[in-house]
């Protein structure tokens, strides 16, 4: 008895069912074959993805700063209260749901490669579930924020601050639990633009609710928490209004379906190594910040690590770019096995990995005696900023490379070996090269970020050499045997395939050389918005 296949009569389908069948059928190839034509063919898909996603992480960094003015025109005790909150939230909340998300990538990108289309549109709606569900423990850690900061020794006035701003957060934690999966949703499909002007006009109605909320209704710290949650709920409501309006869901989603709320560990294999990746190295920041509070100068060196942090935030908006876009690009050709397209994909993207990373370290350099007056006048922690900031550019040599590398492997179902990787890099590595630089070593403030130069250039090679001796073939060869030779999923009860496509019966043999309607998870089995301030990561 055959099986049946969804086949696409619209004006890609040629392209895709040439992609689809053996060498020996195909005709004569319409692609660029010398390789300076598929580089720039590369740099056009890899740029039409990655530029909408910078400009929208750069949307987001400016939303967190503006946050972060607020907090300081409201006083020192309110600017203090709301940062200790912030950095709380990054490591307890923003970076575990951004990391659990990203899990995603892989599943997205290879089913939408594979033209798995009801795949797509389950995996969103079982991450949804499990973001939900991991927001419980986290928000009654939040709820007892200042019983735990009290019992840690935080000074009871900027801890009630803290409190304050960590309650009224808490509605964006459930925020982010459909903004996160929305993101990967989109951009696996490549509709990034669009993310780009929703984050933008959202960012535009941040100022004022801001001015009416903090200022003229005099909330105060409330009323920022109020606005960062408000503006990230307009974010999702301007998305879903464009993804209802334009109609590109339908080829994806077929409704909710009791489907997704079972075989949820297939996802959680993938999500929760992304998880760990992720958050092994936002925490590295926050411990960054710890340990410079037991210098001999505490003051001077966690005002200039504030600096040093917000600026790395910003350097970041382009490597995470590079790193998610990379990840749809290498998922979208291994799903639809193409592994040489996929192996040309990631060394484009570690290319101009390698050309930001020298444009942010002259930048870094260049600018070391001005940046920090930017957010602050007090003469010993802009000379502490500038005596480091080379250093952080540095860092950069390590770190564009690096992320855009954890990208290629999460768009191969191999977020593991990231977990793996950032552990012992900045773990068994940074750390110790830190702890030992600035305090037995009397380095100093400088001796914590030779540990952050250590930790990246640790992780740069690690990853690097995973992704240089990578099998392309198996990989897309693990992708296929694993859609093929497992049980699949039921498709949502009211699914139908969307306009321009129909259902053709083949026969087992013709229908060896397609993917099944029906998809699995195994087929996928084989990483900066998040609340972006105060550390290096966003979204």
């Amino acid at each position: 008895m055959g099986t049946y296949s969804v086949v696409e009569t619209g004006p890609k389908s040629a392209e895709y069912a040439m992609d689809r069948l053996p060498s020996s059928k195909q005709g004569p190839a319409k692609e660029p074959t010398s390789p300076i034509q598929q580089v720039i063919k590369e740099l056009q898909k890899l740029g039409g993805i990655a530029v909408p996603v910078a400009a929208m992480n750069l949307v987001v960094y400016v939303r967190a700063m503006v946050s972060v003015l607020c907090l300081g025109r409201l006083g020192g005790l309110q600017l203090a209260g709301g940062a200790l909150s912030i950095g709380f939230t990054n490591i307890t909340g923003y970076s575990v749901l951004f990391g659990l998300a990203s899990g995603m990538d892989p599943i997205c990108g290879q089913a939408f490669g594979a033209q798995n289309w009801a795949l797509i549109g389950l995996c969103l709606q079982r991450t949804i579930l499990i973001l939900l569900t991991a927001s419980i423990p986290i928000s009654l850690l939040w709820l007892n924020l200042q019983r735990i900061l009290l019992w840690l020794g935080q000074d009871a006035s900027i801890t009630a601050v803290a409190s304050t701003y960590c309650l009224f957060s808490m509605p964006d934690l459930l925020v982010n639990c459909f903004s996160q999966p929305l993101r990967v949703y989109m951009r696996s499909q490549g509709i990034t633009a669009p993310m780009m002007w929703c984050s933008a006009f959202a960012v535009l109605l941040h100022i004022p609710l801001n001015i009416l909320l903090v200022f003229v209704l005099k909330l105060g710290v409330p009323g920022v928490a109020i606005a960062a949650s408000w503006t990230n709920l307009n974010m999702v409501l301007f998305l879903l209004a464009y993804l209802r309006y334009s109609e590109v869901y339908k080829k994806t989603w077929g409704g909710w379906s009791r489907a997704a709320f079972k075989e949820w560990w297939p996802l959680w294999s993938l999500a929760l190594p992304s998880c760990f990746a992720i958050c092994l190295e936002w925490w590295w920041y926050e411990i960054l910040t710890l340990l410079a509070g037991y210098l001999p100068n505490p003051k001077e060196a966690v005002g200039s690590t504030a600096i040093l942090i917000q600026t790395t935030s910003l350097m970041y908006t382009i490597p995470l770019a590079l790193s998610a876009s990379v990840s749809t690009r290498v998922g979208n050709e291994l799903g639809a096995g193409r592994p040489d397209r996929a192996r040309v994909a990631a060394m484009v993207a570690l290319g101009v990995a390698a050309v930001a990373a020298v444009g942010h370290l002259g930048w870094a350099t260049g600018l070391r005696n001005v940046w920090g007056r930017l957010f602050t006048h007090e003469e010993r922690v802009l000379a502490l900023t500038a005596s480091v900031m080379p250093l952080v550019g540095l860092c950069e040599l390590g770190n564009c490379p690096q992320t855009t590398g954890c990208g290629v492997l999460r768009g191969s179902a191999r977020p593991a070996a990231a977990a793996r990787i950032n552990l012992g890099s900045f773990y068994l590595v940074g750390t110790p090269v830190a702890v030992v630089l600035a305090f037995h070593l009397k380095l100093g403030f400088a001796g914590l970020w030779f540990g952050l130069l250590a930790a990246q250039a640790a992780c740069a090679v690690s990853v690097l050499y995973v992704v240089f001796t990578t099998d392309w073939h198996l990989e897309a060869s693990k992708a296929r045997q694993l859609s093929d030779g497992n049980p699949s999923v039921e498709l949502p009860g009211n699914y139908a395939p969307p306009r321009d496509v129909h259902v053709e019966a083949q026969s087992d043999e013709e229908s060896a050389s397609l993917l099944p309607l029906k998809p699995t998870l195994a087929y996928v089995e084989g990483k900066s918005n998040h609340n972006d301030m105060w550390h290096p990561g966003s979204g």
